[in-house]
């Protein structure tokens, strides 16, 4: 999909035009999280690019011309960059040393090939792990679901460019199936198997292919943006979660797109150190609290807590031995703050 060009590049627009994750509107609500600095990312674990940070970003990016250029404006985010970006980062630099004044969409075509045939492997895999839980369906079932992954490896093998493998095109298929009432935990299972097909924030094979086609001011600002702020529900809003701050966390943009609609319970397979993430998370929060940076909202971390418990049947526990309030103490400076805040308006 081609983006829109946009006059003016803003915090609110920013993570909606080039990462497709909405910014305001539905998480309107999470506008006090998104203020907030020194925040580590609860999924990955990496110090977040506060959003204010992005106009002069922007900036020193139309300024940059050359290999050398991106990577030296990159380097100055090498130490908030996810694993993947950290990897294409190295490739970049090496690339830079040797070829200065060239451009980073070649240095991804130089290696596509073999990134390609290896990104292949990967997609077969999940497309493997699917089809292997196929065997605990229905054989009517089962059929439907191996006739589109039969359909993706075809894909996948083709080597025409007009019919390409499209990640999101099979799991929307997998919605059209209509599982027997006493399948759906397991066709839950495998719907959720699908998520782990490679993507660009999981797989440098997948970014080297998904990039190499894109210019190099979108590759830098791609390396950029999958370390800025993002709000990110912790029930998906697709599965009834609510556009509450009590239903939010501050995450990097790149955690919060892989995770997409992913159950927690999931996701934690895939990132088994979320739960000590949560904890530096919860604990920068609560600084941020007794720094006054999140008033009207000191009740939040029990809300956290809670949900999070509940929503990854308990394994995540935080502690909140570091928070000065208790939870009715928290509830009362916050009614007060909202009650002036009332009175003010």
């Amino acid at each position: 999909m081609v983006k829109k060009k946009l006059k003016h590049i803003t915090p609110q627009n920013y993570l909606k035009y080039y990462y497709d994750i909405p910014s305001e509107g539905k998480t309107s609500a999470g506008k006090p999280l998104r203020k907030l600095k020194g925040i580590t990312c609860p999924y990955r674990g990496i110090k977040i690019i506060p959003t204010d940070t992005i106009k002069g970003f922007e900036k020193n990016l139309a300024k940059c011309k050359t290999a050398n250029d991106g990577v030296e404006l990159l380097s100055f985010y090498q130490t908030h960059m996810l694993p993947v970006e950290k990897v294409m980062f190295a490739i970049f630099k090496d690339f830079a040393l040797i070829n200065p004044n060239d451009n980073l969409q070649n240095c991804l075509n130089m290696i596509r090939t073999n990134c390609l045939t290896k990104l292949k492997l990967e997609e077969m895999e999940v497309l493997d792990d699917v089809d292997r839980l196929t065997k605990k369906l229905s054989p009517q079932t089962a059929l439907k679901i191996r006739a589109k992954t039969t359909r993706c490896r075809q894909i996948i093998l083709s080597s025409s460019t007009h019919d390409t493998f499209k990640r999101k095109t099979f799991l929307t298929s997998l919605e059209e199936i209509i599982p027997h009432e006493n399948e759906r935990e397991i066709f839950s299972n495998i719907k959720n198997k699908a998520l782990f097909l490679p993507t660009s924030e999981s797989s440098r094979n997948a970014f080297v292919v998904k990039y190499s086609r894109r210019s190099q001011t979108e590759i830098i600002r791609r390396i950029f943006i999958a370390s800025t702020g993002s709000i990110e529900h912790i029930i998906p809003a697709s599965l009834g979660g609510m556009n509450t701050i009590g239903n939010f966390l501050l995450t990097s943009a790149g955690g919060n797109r892989y995770r997409e609609n992913m159950p927690l319970t999931e996701y934690l397979k895939r990132h088994p150190k979320i739960p000590q993430y949560m904890q530096i998370y919860i604990d920068d929060i609560i600084r941020e609290v007794h720094n006054q940076n999140l008033q009207g909202n000191e009740t939040y971390p029990y809300k956290i807590k809670q949900k999070l418990f509940e929503q990854s049947c308990g394994r995540i526990v935080l502690s909140l031995s570091k928070y000065k309030y208790t939870e009715e103490e928290a509830a009362l400076k916050e009614e007060a703050y909202n009650f002036n805040g009332n009175l003010q308006y």
